[in-house]
């Protein structure tokens, strides 16, 4: 081989390796600020209960914002200046499930450390995109199968007795949760939950999404917030599908957003015409049930990645701005064949 064929080659290869490279994988080698991780788990759990409204009281004021939100919002119990505040929380505490429940999270993360690693890295690939945005404080809790994940301002809250793995005993004794969601309450799913219910929470579409395609494209969006925050996790895991649901979406893709655009559903404000397209679900209504739920979320996700892939100059903050839906699947040129 002459050295004119080797330059060839090495040419050929670097170009191909451009045009497969991930945009998103960006160097954030020089970020220095992590995340803060609280494990109120831990520290709720490991009071005494002896002097328990005083012991309470001086919990609540070390994290006042989460310690209500949990107390209120999560598990359900009001707040510490009701008068049985004290003796229901206790209750809460040493009850004999949640106590067990408590021993199974210990063992399922013992490598915690490798958790919070995840979690640190993806909030730097948020302060990358999003350098002048405040960083939240993460809180992991154990909820009694309540909320996955809640949040508030700075605040994220994550249950890790929802993830636990499809098999965990107490899932199957859960009568509101359906088996589709317990599919996805395994731990690789946590980070992505995590990413998803802070995009939500940071890029409300505040009423500007008012059809069925101004719902998948915010979703879509939504979506692409999560590649940047997650831009080596297989899709699989960001939307919660399985391997073969996601080659479903990707063999059909032309059939379904033709159903969209022939039965004229693009531009129908029907609330239930919306929901059941972004709406997770064991199947997608309409479609065969083969389809995974939420099938629109997932076409709201190639019309995006494929206006980001033909405008380079559209930066990731830049496009969470934007909430001309129109615009944003007109310029991306998103025909599926």
């Amino acid at each position: 081989m002459n050295q004119k064929t080797c330059f060839f080659l090495l040419i050929t290869l670097i170009t191909l390796f451009s045009c497969n490279r991930n945009p998103l994988k960006v160097d954030i080698s020089d970020i220095e600020t992590e995340i803060d991780i609280v494990r109120f788990d831990q520290e709720l759990f490991n009071l005494p209960l002896q002097d328990t409204l005083a012991e309470f009281t001086a919990l609540r004021k070390q994290y006042p914002e989460f310690f209500d939100l949990f107390t209120w919002k999560v598990i359900g119990v009001g707040g510490i200046e009701q008068e049985h505040f004290p003796e229901i929380m206790s209750e809460f505490l040493t009850d004999t499930m949640i106590i067990n429940v408590k021993s199974l999270v210990e063992k399922e993360f013992s490598n915690f450390r490798e958790t919070e690693q995840e979690f640190i890295e993806t909030f730097k690939y948020f302060q990358y995109h999003f350098p002048e945005k405040e960083l939240p404080t993460l809180f992991f809790m154990i909820s009694g199968f309540n909320q996955s994940v809640v949040t508030a301002e700075n605040i994220i809250g994550v249950s890790l007795d929802k993830y636990m793995g499809r098999d965990f005993s107490y899932y199957k004794q859960l009568s509101n949760v359906p088996l589709y969601k317990i599919k996805n309450m395994h731990p690789k799913k946590l980070v992505s939950d995590v990413a998803y219910a802070w995009a939500i929470t940071e890029f409300d579409e505040k009423g500007t999404a008012t059809t069925l395609l101004d719902n998948i494209v915010h979703q879509g969006k939504l979506m692409y917030f999560v590649d940047a925050l997650l831009p080596e996790m297989h899709d699989s895991l960001k939307i919660g599908y399985t391997a073969e649901q996601l080659l479903w979406c990707k063999k059909n893709e032309p059939q379904m957003w033709n159903f969209l655009v022939e039965k004229r559903m693009l531009y129908s404000n029907k609330r239930m015409d919306i929901l059941r397209f972004i709406n997770d679900g064991p199947y997608t209504t309409g479609f065969p049930t083969e389809s995974p739920g939420k099938s629109g979320v997932w076409i709201g996700w190639q019309i995006v990645r494929q206006y980001m892939k033909k405008h380079k100059e559209v930066t990731v903050a830049g496009l969470m701005k934007n909430t001309d839906y129109q615009q944003i699947l007109n310029d991306s040129g998103y025909y599926p064949e």
